[in-house]
């Protein structure tokens, strides 16, 4: 008589029914739809659902209805060419400065799937669309924001020992500094070269009474700061890409300059370009109260200070030394000021900020301090028929006030004119500055349709696969064969019951794994049938056969398989991209058919054959 525990059937019970229950999100489609969010100035309420109703029902493009989602507005659409058409007529009804209208999916999957955490499988670029971006750092700002940095180090080291330099500036050759004696230039040589490490300096001869020195960073220094800047952008804008809610982007570096982004289900470049490209920060500067507005509006702006514009175009003077910069911002969040009724947006500094501007404020009681807004927003001109990518910088000012009181660590940056500003502002600085300026050197967009034809072929390749195995095993194995085709039935549920879970994306690549995954699962089957038949045809009674098939099959199961686990390891550890979704696919695959292919297929032998105490036969 054939054993197995009872306790042992119940948790399988209970594991097939988690994998039905997890795995039956992906069984609902998704809505095309399109994503109606603010921009400045701008909120998504009542009255603009209503109003999108409108040109909807105007246009006489037919919709399933209008969702009002927190921030945004979401309409579902029948399939992709009303989509496309119901996108158009928004476009061209809502202003583009202050609506952002995308394309997207909706999901369908039940509210009480969803409470207990069940969702379908993310679909990639190559099956639902969206878009692909190629960018590149801009190594040459990095040196030149780095070089920037030793040059005020410099001044601030000198001017503390005592040895004021006559000028400290970049140059191309490296950062020059000039003395206006022998003594003074041998004694800054040695204590910028025991001060700061990173710097290679070298004494040079001047003109007349000018002693010179030239630092230049140390080309390993330089290195470090280009690896660290590409890697400090590609987890920015992950923060950013995840703050914005879109599912299972695709961020990775590739070579030395560049950096690979692919966003599933978005179609509006334009929305993926605000977000990825614009660099937003904010820059804390004295006000300069010693010299006239007005004569450095008039051109007479003093050496170190700069001109700037707040928002209503007045001109503000303010320091070129800097207090406290973007990059070191650790936490943002929006709100409403207390005080004033106006949107705010609160900021908290790390160690080295928050001593700035302890030592600023300090320092400055009822003087004025300002807070620059910069943003660069990458363009595309066409010159001569030939396309440009360029940048465009805004520098604006947007709050000035007088300290009251020190402060350091915490604080509150007023001015914003809208809340959905405030919100905006609050998420790209919480997510980080861009250690370097990105640019977009490649776009591409994936339409949904050649989405559909890529989903519509791998499905009937894995369907026709997975058909034609289990009538083989049917016919070639009798009851032993269904047996297996159950087995394998509760594998592929088991499979995309995890890789549900995980928040997984599905591509071609996948899919290929997922069909490879069949043939595996088989494979250990036939080992287990074969091996019983032999059994049976060595004389063993059918109940020795059945176990002795099952142990002696195991160990070569195991052997086959862990072979197959090392190399999805190793792809899913070495490779990139789809190369990572397909050994994703296959690693969980070998776990769940080696599970499947012992344990489930001998429960369905228990509960065939188990109960009887004379057996006779084996269909095998």
């Amino acid at each position: 008589m054939i054993e197995y525990s009872r306790w042992k059937l119940f948790t399988l019970g209970l594991v097939l029914l988690f994998g039905i229950v997890y795995s039956v999100p992906n069984l609902f489609p998704q809505d095309s739809a399109v994503q109606i969010s603010a921009g400045r100035g701008a909120v998504v309420d009542d009255a603009l659902k209503e109003r999108v109703q409108g040109v909807l029902e105007k246009q006489k493009i037919a919709f399933k209805r209008v969702e009002l989602e927190k921030d945004r507005l979401l309409v579902r659409l029948p399939d992709s060419e009303v989509q496309i058409a119901a996108a158009d007529a928004l476009k061209a009804e809502l202003d583009k400065d202050k609506y952002v209208v995308a394309l997207n999916l909706a999901s369908n999957v039940p509210a009480w799937l969803g409470a207990i955490h069940g969702k379908a499988m993310t679909l990639g670029l190559d099956l639902q669309g969206g878009v692909h971006f190629l960018m590149e750092v801009d190594q040459r700002a990095t040196a030149q924001k780095q070089t920037a940095r030793y040059v005020e180090d410099l001044r601030v080291l000198l001017r503390e020992k005592g040895m004021q330099p006559r000028t400290v500036a970049a140059t191309p050759q490296g950062i020059a500094m000039t003395f206006k004696s022998e003594e003074l230039r041998d004694r800054a040589y040695a204590q910028v070269s025991r001060d700061i490490v990173a710097l290679e300096v070298t004494k040079t001869e001047g003109a007349g009474d000018s002693w010179n020195l030239l630092a230049n960073i140390r080309p390993a220094d330089v290195k470090l700061a280009a690896d660290n800047a590409i890697q400090q952008n590609v987890a920015t804008l992950r923060n950013r890409i995840n703050g914005i809610g879109v599912a299972e982007p695709i961020i990775q570096q590739q070579g030395s300059s560049r950096i690979v982004v692919e966003l599933p289900g978005v179609q509006d470049t334009a929305l993926a370009k605000k977000i990825l490209g614009a660099t937003a920060t904010l820059e804390y500067r004295a006000v300069d109260m010693k010299n006239s507005v007005v004569e450095a509006a008039a051109g007479k702006v003093p050496f170190e200070s700069k001109l700037y514009r707040d928002r209503q175009g007045n001109p503000v003077l303010l320091s070129k030394k800097l207090i406290v910069s973007g990059d070191q911002l650790t936490d943002a969040s929006s709100g409403i000021d207390a005080q004033g009724g106006t949107p705010m947006v609160s900021v908290e500094l790390n160690a080295v900020g928050a001593k700035r501007m302890q030592d600023f404020t300090n320092a400055n009681v009822g003087n004025g301090m300002a807070v620059v807004f910069i943003e660069r927003t990458p363009e595309i001109k066409i010159v001569d028929g030939q396309e440009q990518r360029t940048a465009k910088i805004t520098e604006q000012v947007i709050s000035v006030a007088n300290v009251r009181e020190p402060f350091g660590k915490r604080f509150q940056t007023t001015g914003l004119d809208s809340t959905q500003e405030a919100s905006e502002l609050a998420l790209l600085l919480r997510a980080g500055a861009l250690a370097a300026p990105v640019d977009i050197v490649e776009e591409r967009t994936i339409g949904p349709s050649q989405g559909q034809d890529n989903i519509d072929r791998g499905m009937k390749a894995t369907l026709v696969g997975f058909a034609l195995v289990l009538l083989f095993m049917g016919i070639y194995y009798r009851v032993f064969g269904i047996i297996a085709d159950l087995a394998l039935i509760a594998n592929t549920v088991l499979l995309t019951a995890l890789l549900s879970m995980f928040g997984a994306t599905l591509t071609m690549p996948g899919i290929a794994a997922l069909l490879l995954t069949v043939g595996m699962a088989v494979d250990a089957n036939v080992l287990i049938c074969e091996r019983i038949r032999e059994e049976l045809r060595s004389g063993m009674p059918p109940v020795g056969a059945i176990k002795a098939g099952y142990e002696k099959a195991w160990a070569t199961i195991v052997d086959a398989n862990v072979t197959h686990l090392i190399s999805g390891i190793a792809l899913f550890a070495l490779g990139s991209g789809p190369i990572r979704g397909f050994a994703l696919v296959l690693t969980l695959g070998i776990l769940t058919s080696v599970f499947t292919a012992v344990t489930v297929s001998y429960a369905f032998v228990y509960l065939i054959y188990g109960r009887r105490r004379r057996l006779q036969t084996l269909s095998i």
